[in-house]
């Protein structure tokens, strides 16, 4: 009798179940839903006053927007340099560790410490690294303060101060950022995902002559694909999360290489501007379903096989 009651409390076809369930629908339905159709429809009107339908014609004047088009560039590009940079490093630590080196644990530690960092305690740091006068000027000036030359060709030129967050350099910085912030997190990922790979196949591969980059690419590779996708679509919306720190960092309006697709959107909150935000908000939604959408198709394709 009591097992009879434990399964009919597990299943979830039985009506004690369905009730359960109501909060977490409620919760969906108001929170995620609800909001995410008022976007839609305010995304079509002239104003949130009048209500006039205008269709098509926010989204025409938002790609025409040239403060729009620089967001949605920057965004892009620190998106694109800053997550293949983290999926690929993170990879390669989780690989290192995988061979049990000296210190493992230890080196393990020193890239997980990051996530136990607070956001304000991070940009006082960036801020005291990369100022004018900071750290990063200080080492530079230090290595490289006649320049770096090879024969009479010059490799580096003379360093000279600068500052780090009003200058063409700034997107280095905001890359590092999220690097240090990341790769630990990955590197777990990438470590558990190897952990499952069978080991008998990596033996078996060895002793028929394989060298480790072919297991690598051919056996590892195939494995981790799901891990791949994983990690891709974690790391890409830690790059739009990464606002945040830069927000704190330079502000409402940044040095024009900083100026993000969050900061368009927040300073189009603050001018009560709702149907170009609605519309920036559709735009930038339907852009990450078509990259998430391609990332799926390539993970299916590349480790279909492994599935079967």
């Amino acid at each position: 009798m009591k097992k009879k009651k434990k399964r009919q409390l597990t299943d979830t076809n039985t009506p004690f179940a369905k009730v359960l369930l109501i909060p977490s629908l409620v919760g969906v339905l108001v929170f995620f839903v609800v909001p995410s159709v008022i976007v839609v429809y305010y995304s079509f009107l002239d104003n949130p006053i009048s209500k006039n339908f205008v269709w098509f014609e926010n989204y025409k004047n938002l790609l025409t927007n040239g403060a729009f088009g620089t967001s949605a560039k920057n965004t892009l590009l620190l998106s694109f340099t800053a997550v293949p940079a983290s999926v690929v490093l993170s990879l390669m630590l989780a690989n290192l560790l995988d061979y049990n080196i000296p210190g493992r644990s230890m080196f393990r530690t020193f890239f997980l410490s990051p996530m136990m960092v607070p956001v304000a305690s991070i940009v006082l740091i960036w801020r005291v690294m990369f100022h004018q006068s900071g750290f990063a000027n200080r080492v530079m000036t230090a290595i490289v303060s006649d320049g770096l030359h090879f024969g009479d060709i010059t490799l580096i030129p003379p360093w000279t101060e600068i500052d780090w967050m009003k200058s063409s350099k700034c997107l280095v910085v905001i890359v590092l950022l999220f690097l240090w912030k990341n790769l630990g997190y990955n590197m777990i990922l990438f470590l558990s995902g190897l952990n499952s790979i069978p080991k008998d196949l990596i033996e078996v591969a060895s002793l028929e002559g394989a060298s480790k980059l072919w297991s690598l690419v051919h056996i590892k590779f195939r494995y981790l694909s799901p891990t791949f996708l994983f990690v891709t679509i974690l790391s890409l919306i830690n790059s739009f999360k990464l606002f945040r720190e830069v927000y704190l960092l330079t502000g409402d309006y940044p040095y024009q290489d900083l100026y993000l697709l969050q900061h368009f959107m927040n300073n189009t909150f603050r001018s009560l501007d709702y149907q170009k935000l609605s519309s920036s908000a559709i735009v930038m939604a339907l852009f990450m379903m078509v990259i998430m959408a391609v990332l799926f198709w390539v993970e299916n394709a590349f480790g279909k096989d492994v599935e079967e």
